[in-house]
């Protein structure tokens, strides 16, 4: 097999893997692989960077950018999500910004700190997205009863686990930062 056709055969495997897991993944997975991709373009554009690989480190920034503003940023639901959606939406067009301006100048610095700042909504966003497949998994997970107690005697057992990131810290509170930050990306 060919150089070409083998790197063709990747794409086309490489493509059809991620396809399939976009098309089985949980909104919060998405949500997740958009933060996991716009990470690594930046990378990869900070590496053609100090190679000074021009084009390449074009072509890594736009990925970033598209990322950013075609995924992460129209993805906010800037209705249910209110002010917190809102500032992320204003924090990905100063990304985005910061990102032109990386590629203009030949920044480091540019890039260093939009990735810096994907780096700690991914972070954050990691924790979100784990609380919210920890709760499903709970939820599906069945009850664990032994054959010598009753289902009666255990009425608890029926019931579904508490859900981790909880739509309120307790009655009448406001609701908590994961469920805010879900809804802001309007991931329920």
């Amino acid at each position: 097999m060919s150089t070409v056709n083998s790197n063709t055969a990747l794409n086309a495997y490489r493509n059809t893997g991620i396809e399939s897991i976009v098309n089985t993944a949980a909104p919060h997975q998405l949500v997740l692989l958009l933060f996991n991709g716009a990470r690594a373009a930046v990378a990869e554009a900070r590496g053609h960077m100090n190679r000074k690989e021009i084009n390449a480190k074009g072509n890594a920034i736009s990925k970033a950018i598209s990322i950013i503003d075609g995924g992460l940023k129209a993805s906010l639901d800037l209705k249910v999500g209110g002010e917190l959606a809102l500032n992320l939406s204003e924090l990905y067009v100063y990304m985005t910004r910061r990102l032109f301006e990386a590629n203009l100048k030949n920044d480091a610095v540019a890039l260093d700190e939009v990735a810096q700042l994907l780096e700690q909504l991914g972070g954050a966003w990691e924790m979100i997205a784990a609380k919210a497949v920890d709760s499903v998994a709970a939820r599906q997970a069945p009850a664990k009863q032994s054959a010598l107690e009753p289902q009666a005697a255990r009425p608890y057992a029926a019931a579904p686990a508490a859900d981790p990131v909880p739509a309120t810290r307790d009655a009448g509170a406001s609701p908590s930062l994961s469920a805010r930050v879900a809804a802001a990306y309007g991931v329920r």
